[in-house]
C-alpha cells in the first residue's frame, strides 16, 4: 500500500492536524462535507505500521475552515501528537448525494451534447472549487459536472470552453 492510498474498501476523508491544548484536542481537515464524518461518534481509520486503527470522535467543535476533535481513549497532548498528519479513512456512505472522488477518477467525461472529453484521472483541489484533470491536460471546474453515473461523468460546460482550453496559443500570430 503507498503512504496514503485507500485500504481496500475505504475512502479518504481528510488528514489530522496538529494538536489544540494539553487534553488531546487535535485538528482534523476533513475533504469530506457529510456531517457523518464528523458528528460525535463517527468511526475515521488511521494506518499505523501497516495496521488499521479506528478513532471514534467523543467532541467535536468547528474553529474556521477545520474541526476541533478529542477522539476517544486519547487524553493528552503527548499523545495526539503521534497522529500529526495521519491521513483519516472511513467507510463509503451508502445512499448519500453528491460526487465521489472515487468515482469520478477513471470515469469517461462527455458533455451535454454527448462529445467525449476523455477520461478523468484526477480530481485537484483548488481553493475556488475543485478541477477535473483530463488525460488531455484539460482542467474542467466541478461545478459543470451534472452527474456521475456508471463511469460516465457529464458535464454542462459554457459554450466555448472546450474549444477555448484545447486550442494551441503557441502558434498566434502578432
Amino acid at each position: 500500500m503507498l503512504p496514503n492510498s485507500a485500504p481496500e474498501g475505504l475512502l479518504e476523508v481528510g488528514r489530522i492536524g496538529k494538536p489544540h491544548g494539553v487534553r488531546g484536542d487535535v485538528f482534523l481537515s476533513l475533504t469530506s462535507d457529510l456531517e457523518q464524518r464528523r458528528s460525535v461518534g463517527s468511526e475515521l481509520i488511521i494506518v499505523e505500521g501497516g495496521t488499521q486503527r479506528t478513532l471514534t470522535i467523543a467532541t467535536v467543535r468547528p474553529q474556521q475552515d477545520r474541526w476541533v476533535v478529542h477522539f476517544e481513549g486519547i487524553d493528552d497532548r503527548n499523545a495526539v501528537e503521534k497522529l500529526t498528519n495521519k491521513y483519516l479513512y472511513a467507510e463509503p456512505i451508502e445512499g448519500a448525494e453528491g460526487l465521489w472522488v472515487h468515482q469520478l477518477i477513471g470515469s469517461d467525461v462527455v458533455d451535454m451534447a454527448g462529445t467525449s472529453w476523455g477520461a478523468c484521472t484526477g480530481v485537484l483541489h483548488n481553493p475556488a472549487h475543485d478541477l477535473l484533470e483530463l488525460a488531455s491536460g484539460v482542467l474542467v471546474p466541478i461545478p459543470f459536472v451534472e452527474s456521475c453515473i456508471d463511469g460516465i461523468t457529464t458535464i454542462n460546460p459554457p459554450e466555448g470552453l472546450r474549444e477555448a482550453l484545447l486550442s494551441d496559443t503557441s502558434n498566434d500570430e502578432e
